[in-house]
């Protein structure tokens, strides 16, 4: 068991008399996290196995039964259902269970996917519940390779309220753009690595699709998917990709929900707040782990893959990272701003009175030339101090006098 950032603070929010439900993508450790902070007495029911999900879809009230039966404690009795999104009727039973008695049980729902959730209407339990995140490995949790000490605060600060006392294993960058930052891959030896990337893509995702009869045409998501994956971090062209993969706009648009809903795919919006003219207003759209793209989109999982165009991996990389931190920062927005005669800014970080620009360059020497657009933006937007650029350098690097070019440890 290794320490994540959110192992403190899901272990205090679980105290709180609501219902608690968890959702992420899976293989971002939801279970083995909450089985680590959860009492030995916990009741724990995983609805991936197919005999208990049969046995409680052809009967729910067998779950208020159970829990019934349940010893009577002095503290509340834990309940974890995994994957509850497989038996969307469990969701009534609880709510039944917790309004005739609210500190009798502890109710923690975890699940992979909200889509059937979304779909048929489900009562996530409004006034009841409190719904978290997890995500895949953030630097705070798997520590870089020995560099010199930051100079300055993390752009977004995830602070440890205690040292971490079993981290993961220290990895260098090209590691981390290679393999990502799933924890099952990033403690797994590297020569499994690319093969348990390519069944996640795949398997996975098949299994989860087809289980919840989400696609009706297989073949055609798996086109879809591996367009979608090889565009990730780019601004989505639903007419192209229809295009490509022999489907219409709409059946593009509902496979984009879909990813999002099951927790592998983030839209980063527009920044809508410029005063520029011709600014695009689509989406860029990306995977929500960079190892996982690369086996998506049939690409070879290997340094060969990152060298031969290592900077807008980078650049999508340390997006992820950016929104990794403000979901469980639980403040702020990830945006870009693209016009349409080519001015761009990689990243807008939005903390509503502050504004922080961000551009990504795969160099080792800022110079001022990197800042261009920053700078533009500066001027523009007065709640913009400071423009960051985050690059390869050993040591932060003051390049002009409002921005500040740092290294990928400092994030």
């Amino acid at each position: 068991m290794h320490d994540r950032w959110f192992q403190d603070e899901i272990a205090r929010r679980l105290q709180r008399p609501y219902v608690h439900i968890v959702f992420g993508a899976r293989q971002t450790g939801k279970s083995t996290l909450l089985q680590s902070v959860m009492p030995p007495a916990t009741f724990a029911i995983d609805l991936a196995e197919p005999g208990d999900r049969r046995r409680y879809e052809s009967d729910p009230s067998t779950f208020i039964a159970e829990c019934r039966a349940l010893p009577k404690r002095r503290g509340p009795s834990f309940v974890f259902v995994d994957e509850a999104q497989n038996v969307p009727a469990l969701f009534d039973a609880v709510q039944h269970l917790y309004d005739q008695d609210r500190r009798r049980w502890r109710f923690v729902l975890c699940g992979s996917s909200s889509r059937k959730l979304r779909t048929s209407g489900t009562n996530l339990l409004p006034g009841r519940s409190m719904m978290h995140r997890l995500f895949p490995l953030t630097m705070t949790e798997r520590a870089p390779k020995p560099a010199p000490e930051p100079a300055q605060k993390p752009t977004v600060a995830l602070r440890w309220r205690r040292p971490p006392t079993r981290p993961f294993a220290a990895a260098d960058l090209m590691t981390r753009l290679v393999y990502g930052e799933l924890p099952g891959i990033a403690v797994a030896p590297e020569q499994d690595r690319s093969q348990l990337l390519r069944s996640y893509a795949i398997t996975h995702l098949e299994e989860e699709i087809r289980r919840e009869a989400l696609v009706r045409d297989w073949a055609a998501f798996l086109r879809f998917l591996h367009l979608a994956a090889l565009e990730s971090g780019q601004i989505v062209n639903h007419a192209a990709i229809s295009r490509d993969a022999g489907i219409s706009q709409p059946t593009v648009k509902s496979y984009y929900q879909l990813l999002e809903d099951m927790f592998v795919g983030f839209q980063v919006p527009a920044w809508s707040r410029s005063p520029r003219k011709g600014v695009l207003s689509t989406p860029r759209f990306m995977m929500f782990d960079i190892g996982v793209r690369h086996a998506a989109a049939g690409l070879q999982v290997s340094r060969t893959t990152v060298e031969a165009n290592p900077g807008p991996i980078f650049e999508q990389w340390v997006g992820i990272e950016l929104w990794k931190r403000l979901q469980y920062a639980g403040k702020g927005t990830l945006h870009y701003l693209r016009t349409k005669d080519g001015a761009e800014v990689d990243y807008v970080i939005d903390l509503g009175n502050k504004v922080v620009p961000i551009e990504v360059k795969w160099t080792e020497r800022p110079t001022a030339s990197d800042c261009r657009h920053l700078l533009t933006f500066l001027a523009e937007v007065p709640t913009a101090k400071q423009g960051l650029v985050v690059c390869r350098c050993p040591r932060p690097m003051q390049i002009h006098d409002r921005v500040l070019a740092i290294p990928w440890t400092s994030l």
